[in-house]
């Protein structure tokens, strides 16, 4: 067998991150009834080999801090550890997959639902009783067939991770690879729910109890669903303008939302589409997939705009850059961009220019932004204590779902089920990286403001800074360290805490 080279990896690199991609966007957007990952992974042995392995643990060790050589071979060494893990779980991921498309619930009176639509249909419900039967018949079928698959994943997971040779334990082999401090993080997140707990409080009582008229102490993680879809608003958020509003913002703010021919939207309603938008770039920045299965009203807007954030980032990534600063990375930085894109609802202005709200109505539009912001907020928070304990290994298995539900429902006051404690989680810390992110993004968005002014958004300026001093660097740069160079300041809550507090509060 030849000695892998770094040069040699990078290449190899390019063509199985394509091929995965695309088998994922395909399997995902309901173009094929199952992926073949494993097949992909085979025809790419020399990526996860133990020498693999070896050369980009031992030359991110001998490197030296701070420098870009050192950064380099972290994401390196991050990836090829990844795609080693990910190729030995590659068999159960293709059986969640195939389950997700195929999988039916079936309700009390005999109704079946496919398991791809029932939160559209969750949320969707304006009747309460249809609403639980469908999350009782979602339950029953997770808690039978997709809990245990997922728990098979994140046990095998620990396992393979633990035995990589870089750090102890999972949690301390992610930081050590991520450039994450996790403890850091989880202290952070305590706090934040700590100073948020009494805003969060008062708006939960008062949502819950006058727009779906129940005890907040009944109101489960369904109601949330609904009661986040705002369906009051949907008159003003039309689905056939939407992708003509968003293109038209974009070109007054200096930017082609296709990237150039880039980015390919796929909003097609198909049997087996899974009903999470997601973004799939297949070749960056030349190929980037964005798709959508519609919700309706500003849930598609919100959507739309999110994913169209990281569809722009790969779409003007610097084609010259070398591979792991194109296709790898601190993904914190590409949900920075999403929701730089999707808060732009939070905007009175944005919201006037480009939506149809009557003048009557955006302030209600705000305090419900508010709302969702603070739930998901605290929701991901909790998210993140949850599954230190996860990764951790110091809770026993068969313990963790009650430990869910006691964390999930002490943060958000929505009650969960046990069902959906290995459901419930995104690998590999990611709701690490959705923190991180919000982060980032309050930093940007003031950033912005206070260099092209408030309606930042419509400004021919904007654009290109955006496209040049940001997007083009893929995510070369940790999030922190993105968000010294451009804002001169350190990842925190307290920009959050200030604009959650002005959306409540709108008036």
């Amino acid at each position: 067998m030849t000695t892998p080279t770094l040069d040699g990896l990078r290449r190899e690199g390019e063509t199985f991150m394509e091929s995965l991609s695309r088998e994922y966007y395909r399997a995902q957007a309901g173009l094929q009834p199952e992926a073949h990952f494993q097949a992909i992974y085979a025809r790419h042995a020399a990526l996860t080999s133990e020498d693999a392995l070896d050369l980009t643990r031992e030359t991110f060790r001998g490197t030296t801090p701070g420098t870009e050589d050192r950064r380099s071979a972290r994401l390196m060494l991050d990836w090829v550890a990844e795609t080693r893990v990910s190729r030995a779980l590659a068999e159960l991921d293709e059986r969640e997959i195939a389950w997700e498309t195929n999988a039916v619930a079936t309700l009390d009176d005999g109704t079946r639902v496919p398991y791809q639509r029932i939160a559209i249909d969750i949320a969707n419900a304006t009747d309460r009783r249809d609403r639980l039967a469908l999350e009782k018949a979602r339950a029953r079928l997770v808690a039978a067939e997709l809990a245990p698959l997922k728990r098979e994943r994140f046990q095998r997971e620990r396992d393979l991770v633990e035995a990589l040779g870089i750090g102890p334990t999972y949690n301390a082999t992610f930081a050590e690879i991520s450039g994450i401090d996790l403890s850091v993080l989880a202290a952070q997140c305590e706090g934040f729910l700590h100073e948020t707990q009494a805003m969060w409080d008062d708006i939960f009582r008062e949502g819950v109890r006058d727009k779906l008229g129940i005890d907040p102490r009944e109101a489960t993680r369904a109601d949330a669903l609904a009661l986040l879809r705002a369906r009051e608003f949907d008159g003003a958020f039309p689905a056939a303008a939407l992708e003509d509003v968003v293109k038209r913002q974009m070109a007054e703010m200096g930017l082609d939302a296709t990237a150039h021919g880039h980015i390919i939207v796929d909003a097609a309603e198909r049997d087996g589409k899974r009903s999470r938008a997601f973004c799939s770039p297949v070749r960056v920045p030349s190929e980037v997939y964005l798709v959508l299965r519609p919700h309706g009203g500003q849930t598609d807007y919100r959507t739309f705009l999110h994913e169209l954030g990281h569809a722009l980032h790969f779409g003007y990534t610097r084609p010259d850059y070398p591979f792991e600063f194109r296709w790898l990375g601190d993904n914190s930085v590409t949900e920075s961009y999403a929701m730089l894109c999707d808060h732009l609802l939070h905007d009175p202005g944005w919201l006037r220019r480009y939506t149809e709200l009557s003048k009557a109505d955006v302030c209600p539009f705000l305090r419900a932004a508010g709302f969702e912001e603070l739930q998901f907020l605290r929701r991901y928070c909790s998210k993140l204590l949850y599954e230190v304990a996860l990764y951790g290994g110091e809770v026993p298995w068969d313990a963790l779902p009650d430990l869910y539900v006691e964390t999930l429902g002490r943060g958000t006051s929505f009650r969960y089920d046990t069902a959906d404690a290995f459901v419930d989680v995104d690998p590999r810390f990611y709701a690490a990286r959705y923190l991180r992110a919000w982060q980032l993004q309050a930093l940007l968005t003031e950033r912005l403001r206070d260099r092209f002014d408030a309606d930042w958004y419509r400004n021919p300026r904007t654009g290109p800074w955006i496209a040049t001093e940001l997007f083009a660097e893929g995510q070369r740069e940790l999030a922190d360290e993105l968000a010294k160079r451009v804002a001169g300041r350190p990842l925190t809550f307290e920009p959050l805490v200030r604009a959650t507090e002005a959306l409540v509060s709108a008036s």
